[in-house]
């Protein structure tokens, strides 16, 4: 099935240490690495760098 290569992962603030973001990620392939995504961050009230986190 389609859902069974995902997973749930949270994407934390690399400035401000806040986990803001959840999204899925595939889990089985090749090259698999973690997710780095420019979101914005409310707190700091810009857009800051977010790095995956598991729970």
């Amino acid at each position: 099935m389609a859902g069974e290569n995902r997973e749930y992962v949270f994407l934390e603030c690399s400035e401000s240490g806040v986990r803001h973001y959840r999204t899925q990620k595939r889990v089985k392939g090749q090259n698999i690495k973690k997710l780095e995504l420019k979101k914005y961050s409310a707190k700091l009230k810009k857009h800051t760098l977010h790095k995956e986190k598991k729970k």
